[in-house]
Parts: structure tokens; C-alpha cells; sequence
């Protein structure tokens, strides 16, 4: 049925993570790279500072939640085509944010009640 990755950021760059028109510049980049198809996107700007932004894509979705002051970033992504295009974005989101800490979640959903998940840190 599709991979979910389930990731935290930690030691993000507060900068790129605060301002919603910010974070809409290189998350529009990484989807573009990694070939993920948009079918519409909502950002919600947290004040002083933080963000919420969620991408449908015809492939499932893509969710970002910042805490600038905090320097972290919690990441879903969830894609049901092949597995490739969720670790490619997956690994476009690592250059992009250069977080110094990353735990990563990584589940395989499948319609036979199948799920295999697999932990990283």
C-alpha cells in the first residue's frame, strides 16, 4: 500500500523552520526534486514564530510542524508509489534542513494487514 515516514529534526536551522513563507520556498523545491505531485497545500504561520504545512499529493500527503525555538521540526511523509520516491524525499528534506539529530520511523503499510516497521535513530 505505501511507506509512512515518521521523522524528528532536531538542531534545524531556526530560520528556515520559523516564517511559513520561508518554509514554503524549500518545501515547494523538495517536492518539485523529488517528483511528488501536488494536488493542493495549506500553511498555517503560529505566532511569534512556528509552523504547520500540509501538502495532498495524488501520491497521499506530507506534513511539516515546527518549533524554531527549539530548533526541531517533526516530518510525515507518506507515499503510495513506490518506496523510492519517499526515501528520495526523505533524503532531499536531510539536505535541505541539515538537522544534527534525526530519529526516523520508518512503517510499510500494507492492505493484507501487514505492517513491517523499522526504527533509526
Amino acid at each position: 500500500m505505501g511507506i509512512h515516514i515518521i521523522a524528528e529534526f532536531r538542531g534545524v536551522n531556526p530560520q528556515k523552520i520559523s516564517r511559513a513563507e520561508n518554509l514554503r520556498v524549500i518545501l515547494d523545491r523538495i517536492i518539485t526534486k523529488s517528483g511528488l505531485n501536488v494536488v493542493s497545500s495549506t500553511f498555517h504561520q503560529f505566532e511569534p514564530y512556528g509552523v504547520t504545512a500540509v501538502y495532498l499529493l495524488r501520491e497521499s500527503h506530507i506534513s511539516v510542524h515546527t518549533w524554531p525555538e527549539h530548533g526541531y521540526m517533526a516530518l510525515d511523509i507518506f507515499t503510495c508509489s513506490n518506496a523510492t520516491s519517499a526515501f528520495k524525499t526523505f533524503e532531499l528534506f536531510l539536505d535541505e534542513f541539515q538537522p544534527k539529530k534525526v530519529e526516523k520511523h520508518v512503517i510499510r503499510r500494507d492492505v493484507n494487514g501487514e505492517i513491517e516497521s523499522q526504527n533509526t535513530a
